[in-house]
């Protein structure tokens, strides 16, 4: 939970914003502050001459010193794109595990699509818990439905914005520790120290772009680096551009034919995702599916 008056900050880990996108961030931070807390943006949050927007060990100082302050209560990566990753080898997670087990300083980093590797990532490297959601959709098309959500979790410690529907395509259950998040910026973390275990977990996979090739590729990489044999479930996503263009196979069909054991449980659920209406999951948590 956050408490009202609490301060919450602004970054762009991954390509930083392009000016057009000032008034939108703009928008964001007076409906933070008509909830009640005080929104702070990241001096690199837009691009000056590139899409990096900074270089990657000052945009790692930079939220370094936001994890020290202990007036922050929460940090919300609003970017996406493709080079968060480029941040990983300069954060010093030792220093962010030891200020979170302060209840004093402790702060949740909050991110989505290309952040999945930021959020795994100080899972992996802290054992603490990430949530994986875009706090831009506060003024999305589903701006209402999404803001009231938000503020029930987190100032009424309920579970508006973390509960979805879902349905089996395999099994009847599943339990354990969530990873994961964008199926193809998680590969990113292949074979990095940043790569959580994947054993006994339930690993979430979503997408936005990419169509069966490229899910192909995707999962036959998953399969190959030995997560489908540890895990002990998956849970689906929204796929935007495969459900929007009704491709086939269907990502149901290919992770079913791809997975290839019908013991492993697969769960689907539409509402988490890069839709304006997706709610959101925590990284690093356990998630029980009946």
């Amino acid at each position: 939970m956050i408490q009202k008056k609490s301060k919450v900050v602004l970054v762009a880990l991954s390509n930083a914003l392009p000016l057009q996108m000032k008034e939108k961030i703009e928008e964001l931070c007076k409906a933070l502050r008509e909830m009640d807390l005080v929104p702070v943006c990241s001096d690199y949050l837009y691009q000056t001459e590139s899409v990096r927007g900074s270089k990657a060990k000052l945009k790692a100082e930079e939220l370094e010193r936001f994890y020290e302050d202990k007036t922050i209560r929460a940090i919300f990566d609003v970017s996406g794109g493709d080079i968060a990753n480029e941040v990983l080898g300069e954060l010093n997670f030792d220093t962010i595990k030891i200020l979170n087990q302060s209840k004093e300083s402790k702060k949740i980093f909050w991110g989505y699509s290309d952040l999945t590797t930021i959020v795994n990532a100080i899972y992996a490297q802290t054992n603490q818990t990430t949530y994986l959601y875009q706090i831009r959709n506060l003024v999305s098309q589903e701006a209402i439905a999404q803001q009231q959500n938000f503020k029930e979790s987190i100032f009424e410690n309920r579970d508006s914005l973390f509960r979805f529907e879902y349905r089996f395509l395999q099994g009847e259950s599943m339990e354990g520790i969530v990873i994961g998040g964008n199926i193809r910026c998680f590969l990113k973390l292949a074979g990095t120290p940043f790569m959580p275990d994947f054993t006994d977990k339930i690993l979430f996979l979503e997408s936005r772009s990419g169509g069966v090739a490229q899910m192909i590729t995707f999962l036959s990489q998953y399969k190959q680096l030995g997560a489908f044999k540890k895990v002990k479930g998956i849970l689906l996503g929204s796929f935007t551009q495969m459900e929007q263009e009704t491709l086939v196979p269907t990502i149901e069909e290919l992770v079913v034919e791809i997975v290839d054991d019908p013991n492993l449980p697969i769960a689907k659920t539409s509402e988490i995702g890069h839709g304006m209406d997706s709610k959101a999951i925590k990284i690093g948590e356990i998630l029980k599916l009946s």
